[in-house]
């Protein structure tokens, strides 16, 4: 991250005030003079360097003005163009928590609901993060929670919906609820399970082969890579991130893999680094050389616009490790799995770096996607950090990060020039998210892709129940979990 860090640092700002005091001058601290000098650095750095020299649609900003009551996220966001529904900033400490894989207070899981199609409005594990609470307790995907200390979810949304948010987004890490489960087949289970005050969590969530003892008639051994999102820094023990991608790229040498069903569902993007590696492991030798993404900036910055092609992962990763600002070291280097067929699963929370990939590498490779139209994220940001000029950043010290800023600053286009749409990208075969199943053959999005592997179609969508958890619901329900815009997740689907 220290290279992207110093790669964007802008000249220092001159500060220019001009406001009228409530009070004389003598009558205010010097914290509030500080305060107040503090803030107007901050917002003019905002729009003076960042927003005016950088963001996509910058010939159409309005400059606003603000006073010593504005709060800093609330100004970015009113100087965003009106369609720009992707930008985001957050404060210094939230971004290297996520940036070096930590989650505070948290139980270690995806929750979801599946109304669309299957019109069922209970509460369901998408995924649950190695080693956290929900693990330990044994949960899978596809367990419905039916209660929570004795009291049905119905309930809960019924008499007090804002309570069992709090339950779920502001965890106790002292004191166990008691859940109740119903598993995949049925099965009751009561767990008390209390928060982890914190949680590593990396984003290859499952490597695995499928053989024909998983699915009959499979001649040759299928891999499946779910990868949760695109990130390259070391973690908090000094690990690459990209260390998952390498890693399973070698379990899938090693087991003659020539079949991958990558599932990004859930993979809201990150890092171009990561995305660059894996595309490299992905496409075939003979995409070496060939233009896989088109990145374009506005008229002030046309002169960063640039033309990815695909290399080889020896080229990608001789690359990164010779930066020595990154500290990034790869624990596994393997060869390219040489992959002949590659299907891709998606949903809603597919979006921008899952999308470029995709996007990047249909005209290259022989593509089969399945599963949810993405998300729609057809750009990509640029990491401005506020405080800019600290040199505790060369040194790994992010302790005076402040805030960091996420414009909207490129669009992306595959070799061809095609453009992800706004829309998302609509997959060859539609299926909803199929919470009932744990990622195995049984489930649906994965079924599908070994039934086309086998037989070279694509199976009826599974069957509705006539009877469904819907009936004493309403569809305001929908809303129990709120949108996560910084990553473009579903309504529906939130991390725990």
């Amino acid at each position: 991250m220290r290279k992207y860090l110093r790669a964007i640092l802008v000249s220092a700002l001159t500060l220019v005030t001009a406001f009228s005091c409530v009070k004389p001058e003598d009558e205010i601290s010097y914290e509030e003079q500080q305060r107040r000098q503090a803030l107007t650095k901050t917002l003019n750095y905002l729009w003076n360097d960042i927003m005016s020299e950088y963001y996509y649609w910058n010939e159409s900003l309005v400059k606003k003005s603000f006073t010593y009551d504005t709060d800093v996220e609330d100004y970015f966001n009113s100087l965003l163009y009106e369609k720009d529904r992707w930008s985001w900033m957050t404060d210094g400490k939230s971004f290297m928590d996520d940036e070096t894989g930590i989650k505070y207070g948290t139980y270690g899981l995806l929750a979801g609901q599946m109304i669309r199609y299957y019109h069922d409005y209970g509460i369901y594990v998408c995924y649950v993060y190695p080693g956290g609470p929900f693990e330990q307790a044994g949960v899978k995907r596809g367990w419905n929670v039916t209660s929570i200390d004795g009291k049905t979810i119905k309930d809960w949304i019924k008499d007090d919906l804002n309570a069992l948010n709090d339950i779920f987004n502001h965890p106790s890490t002292t004191q166990p609820r008691l859940f109740a489960f119903e598993d995949n087949e049925g099965g009751q289970h009561e767990i008390p399970i209390t928060a982890a005050e914190s949680l590593l969590v990396r984003p290859g969530l499952i490597t695995k082969v499928f053989t024909a003892k998983d699915y009959p008639g499979l001649t040759a051994p299928i891999g499946y890579f779910n990868y949760l999102s695109f990130k390259a820094d070391n973690d908090i023990n000094g690990k690459s991130m990209m260390d998952d991608i390498t890693e399973a790229m070698d379990y899938f040498k090693k087991n003659n893999v020539k079949t991958l069903i990558l599932d990004l569902r859930y993979n809201g993007g990150g890092d171009s680094r990561a995305s660059n590696l894996l595309v490299s492991y992905l496409a075939p030798a003979s995409a070496r050389g060939q233009v896989y993404v088109k990145r374009t900036h506005n008229n002030k910055k046309r002169a960063s616009d640039l033309e990815t092609k695909v290399q080889s992962p020896a080229q990608i990763i001789s690359s990164l490790e010779s930066d020595k600002s990154s500290g990034i070291h790869f624990s596994c280097k393997p060869d390219s799995p040489e992959f002949e067929h590659l299907y891709f699963i998606t949903g809603k929370g597919s979006a921008s770096a899952s999308e470029m990939v995709l996007n990047g590498l249909k005209p290259l490779a022989d593509i089969h996607h399945v599963g949810d139209t993405t998300y729609g994220k057809p750009n990509g940001m640029y990491i401005f950090p506020y405080p800019a000029h600290l040199a505790a950043y060369d040194k790994g010290d992010y302790s005076g990060l402040q805030y960091v800023f996420l414009p909207i600053c490129f669009y992306n286009a595959n070799g061809l020039g095609e453009n992800i749409p706004d829309a998302g990208m609509a997959p060859n075969n539609w299926r909803p998210d199929d919470l009932y199943h744990d990622f195995d053959a049984t489930e649906d999005n994965i079924a599908a892709c070994l039934h086309h592997i086998v037989h070279g179609s694509y199976p009826d969508l599974p069957e509705v129940a006539i009877e469904t958890k819907a009936s004493s619901c309403t569809d305001a329900h929908m809303y129990l979990w709120e949108n996560d815009r910084n990553y473009g997740r579903y309504t529906v689907k939130r991390e725990f």
